[in-house]
Order: structure tokens, then C-alpha cells, then sequence
């Protein structure tokens, strides 16, 4: 016997499906299934199609920045604002996901209820949860990006969206800072990359043809008349279409944007399927359509979960965006990092700053995991090949430089150089910042007459202290980890 929220869910379900069929969204080779309470919905193949073509969605029904500015009620407010750059792209469709969730008639509703009503990501943490990610970049970057949010919130959109309520003629709506975070992230887990033609991106549209056409160009799709009551008495109506698609399709333009349909395919490292455009209708016999492509070499296995992959992330990333990790994803990256805040507290701070300011120096690294698995040296590497004379033909040749013997090690490490040389910097002892001085004011002079350039300085520093303080730092960086 289904539990309620499974017969909640199929409810949803169908409402969206009705929804996806009266705007013209063909599933041909798939269809959308609940997966449970963790994962939501899902796409599964249902039977073979010939072609590939599993779904099909026209391009109408893409939520972008051009019908968000198409929009008769937020296009005008927003017009200027994007023009002038006070906003971007990404800010208009996530202002758009939001307003649409307020609205107490929005022909979004059966889309929008099939939406996750809370994440998993780092921004939906609860104090103590984030709590346990302190002392990490994604600790930082939460919280930088917790104040962001909400400051755009109370600057430009709580305002904003209450008169656009108001032009709707909603009064009673309450806004408040969780319907933005929720549209967020609704954009950040749900948009993809379409490779859009340019005249659609960028349609020609003189007033004279707006005011001659017979078509109901006000929202550029047929959606924006359709309530959710109306869906079965609406199916037969012609489609609204936004003005200018009908020029060329020789240029690609990519748009961020969220497609209803092709955006509940979940993610995995062995994607199954793409996602394409057909500008003519020569692939799937639906003009300006976006569709998903099956990547199989066979027929798709019954029932089979259709997947595409959300791009080569690690699981830092993964937890930021989008909520989840993956159990040894090979695309795991390792982020080394000495925080600039942290060298106030080291001693002669003052001359060690000047020092890393004048190298442009490197205080992180981003590394695969994969390459930190026989220690800092790559897999295949032996102690003495080259005897690090790679590294030692870029040294530069100075009355001081070479003085310092290059340890066999020096061309075989994984982390950058660039980086050991800001550990380097830090880790410097008094007499090592004095003779590093020296080095460099026998460059330029007692009076300065010239700025040393960063390689200078990275070798003067390198001749003054090798590695042995470096190394230590790095160790017990890589501890904290």
C-alpha cells in the first residue's frame, strides 16, 4: 500500500505531466519516475528508440535570462537593471523561480511543485552542521556566501519582488529571505549549459512587426495562459512563440538556463545520455527544441535510469552546488591553503608579506587526490631521475644564485612550485630573511632604484632557505586536512 508521500508524489507527478504535454514536450523513449524521498524524481528509459531521441522540450519552455526579460511582469522591472549591469543573467531567472513560487496563480505551479522544498547543500546547513566544517575552504565559502545571498536580498530583491506581487495584484504574500535562498538553489542544482542559436539568444524584432503580429507574444510561451486548473481544456491552443526564433541557426550561443523536463536526469560519472539542441528540426522533427540524447551503444535496459554528468567535479564542489558526495570519485580534489590572516601571527610578518606581495605569490594549490596516492611524489617517479636539473636550468643566474645545491627530489614533487615557494616565504627564520634581503639588494641597489620581479625574489628566497621549513609547513597543513 503506497504511503502518502508516494501518492503525494504520483499527484505531482501527473499534474507536471499533463503539464509537460499541453507544452508540446514529447518523452519518447523515457519517463519520469519518484525516486524516493532522498533522491526525488528521476528519468528511466521505458522503450527503444531508434534514433536516440529520448525526450524532447521545446525551447519555448527553457527558463533563460531572454524570457525572463520577455516576461510581462518582471521583464520591464528588470530591463534596466540587467542593461546597466546592476544584475546578471543568473540573477534574473533566479528573481523569476522565486517570484513564480509566490504567485498565487502561477502557470509554473505544476513545474514548481516538483521541486525539492529544501536542499542538501552547504547553505541549508544548520549552525552545528556547518560547525563541522570549520577550518575548511567550504566552511569559508559558505559563510561568505550566506552573507552575499542575504545582503542581495535586502538590497535589491525583498523590494523588488513586493512590488511585483503588487503589480500582480497579490497583497497578502509574505517575502521572505528563504524563498530567494530556495530559488538559488534551485538554479545552481538545476541549470545546464544549452548551446542556444545566436538569433534565439539575440532575436531581431522591429516594433512594427510586434504590433502586426497575430501571435501573443507577451510571455514567449504557451505556459504563461495556462493555470493549473486549465491544463486538460488548454492542450489544442497554439503556442505562443517568442519573437525571433524563426531567423538563422548558424551560430551557437552558450545560455545557462533550466530546462523542465531534461533537468530531472540525476547525475553520475557514467553518464548515459546528452543533451543537444535542434535548431531546424532536421534530428527530432521539432524545430528550436532541446533534446536528450541517448550516448549507448545498445538499446537502453528496461527501467534503466537515464543520467547525465554534471561535469568533472570533486566532492567539495559537489556538497557546495548540488547536496551530495560520491563514494571515490576519481575527480576528488585536495585544496592546500595557508590563509593570508593566518601570517599576521608569524613572526616578522611585516617583511614576509612584502616579500610573498612581490613574487605574486600562490598562498593555494588545487590538487587531484589521485596524484597524492604514493606520497608527494607521482606515481612512476624515482629519487634521482633528471637529479632535478629541470628545475635547476630555470634558476636564474645571479653572483648568488646556485650557491645552493638542488635536492634530487626538486623536479618530481606534485605540489607546484609556486606554491612551496609561498611556504617557503613563511616558514623563513630571521637570518634567512636577511640574507634573502641581501640577495635581492645586490639586484637593485642599496637606494632601490628598480623593483625586484617575482623571480627574483622566488630565488633569492629559494638560495636563502631550500626547502627544509617548507616542507614542515606543508606537513602540517596536509594535518589539518
Amino acid at each position: 500500500m503506497a504511503s502518502e508521500e508516494e501518492e503525494a508524489a504520483a499527484a505531482k507527478l501527473e499534474r507536471f505531466l499533463q503539464w509537460l504535454q499541453v507544452n508540446k514536450v514529447e518523452l519518447r523513449g523515457c519517463n519520469i519516475k519518484y525516486c524516493g524521498q532522498n533522491k526525488g524524481f528521476g528519468v528511466f528509459s521505458s522503450n527503444d528508440v531508434s534514433d536516440g531521441v529520448l525526450l524532447v522540450v521545446p525551447l519555448d519552455l527553457a527558463i533563460t535570462p531572454m524570457r525572463v526579460l520577455q516576461d510581462p511582469l518582471i521583464g520591464p522591472e528588470c530591463r534596466s537593471m540587467f542593461e546597466e549591469g546592476e544584475v546578471d543573467d543568473r540573477f534574473l531567472m533566479i528573481l523569476f523561480l522565486m517570484l513564480e513560487r509566490l504567485r498565487n496563480n502561477s502557470s509554473w505551479k505544476p513545474y514548481l511543485d516538483m521541486l525539492p522544498k529544501t536542499f542538501g547543500n552547504t547553505l541549508w546547513f544548520t549552525d552545528d552542521e556547518l560547525l563541522e566544517l570549520k577550518g575548511t575552504t567550504l566552511y569559508r565559502a559558505t559563510e561568505l556566501q550566506r552573507k552575499k545571498l542575504l545582503s542581495l536580498y535586502e538590497d535589491k530583491v525583498k523590494g523588488l519582488v513586493q512590488k511585483l506581487l503588487i503589480l500582480d495584484g497579490d497583497l497578502e504574500s509574505e517575502v521572505c529571505f528563504e524563498d530567494f535562498l530556495w530559488a538559488n538553489s534551485v538554479f545552481w542544482t538545476r541549470a545546464l549549459n544549452i548551446p542556444l542559436p545566436r538569433s534565439y539568444v539575440f532575436p531581431q524584432v522591429q516594433e512594427d512587426q510586434d504590433s502586426q503580429s497575430s501571435l501573443n507574444i507577451d510571455s514567449g510561451v504557451s505556459h504563461s495562459d495556462i493555470s493549473a486548473g486549465d491544463l486538460t481544456e488548454r492542450k489544442d491552443e497554439e503556442r505562443s512563440k517568442v519573437p525571433g526564433v524563426d531567423g538563422q541557426f548558424n551560430e551557437t550561443v552558450w545560455v545557462e538556463g533550466l530546462v523542465p523536463g531534461i533537468d530531472f536526469c540525476n547525475h553520475d560519472l557514467k553518464a548515459v545520455a546528452t543533451w543537444e539542441v535542434d535548431g531546424t528540426g532536421m534530428t527530432t522533427g521539432v524545430p528550436h527544441s532541446m533534446y536528450l540524447l541517448s550516448a549507448e551503444k545498445t538499446p537502453f535496459q528496461m527501467e534503466k535510469e537515464i543520467t547525465i554528468s554534471y561535469g568533472n567535479k570533486g566532492n567539495e564542489e559537489l556538497l557546495y552546488l548540488y547536496g551530495f558526495v560520491i563514494d571515490n570519485n576519481p575527480d576528488e580534489y585536495l585544496m592546500v591553503h595557508y590563509p593570508v590572516e593566518a601570517i599576521q601571527n608569524v613572526p616578522f610578518s611585516d617583511s614576509k608579506m612584502q616579500l610573498l606581495e612581490a613574487q605574486k605569490a600562490e598562498m593555494r594549490c588545487l590538487l587531484p587526490k589521485r596524484l597524492l596516492a604514493h606520497g608527494f611524489f607521482p606515481a612512476g617517479t624515482t629519487s634521482n631521475d633528471d637529479n632535478g636539473k629541470g628545475k635547476a636550468d630555470k634558476i636564474c643566474s645571479f653572483s648568488w644564485s646556485g650557491q645552493r645545491r638542488m635536492p634530487s627530489y626538486a623536479n618530481k614533487l606534485v605540489f607546484p612550485e609556486e606554491f612551496l615557494t609561498t611556504l617557503r616565504t613563511i616558514a623563513m627564520q630571521e637570518d634567512e630573511l636577511f640574507k634573502a634581503s641581501s640577495f635581492l639588494e645586490e639586484l637593485v641597489g642599496s637606494e632601490g632604484v628598480r623593483q625586484p620581479t617575482d623571480t627574483e625574489v622566488r630565488t633569492a628566497v629559494w638560495e636563502a632557505c631550500g626547502d627544509s621549513g617548507a616542507l614542515q609547513l606543508l606537513f602540517d597543513l596536509l594535518q589539518t586536512k
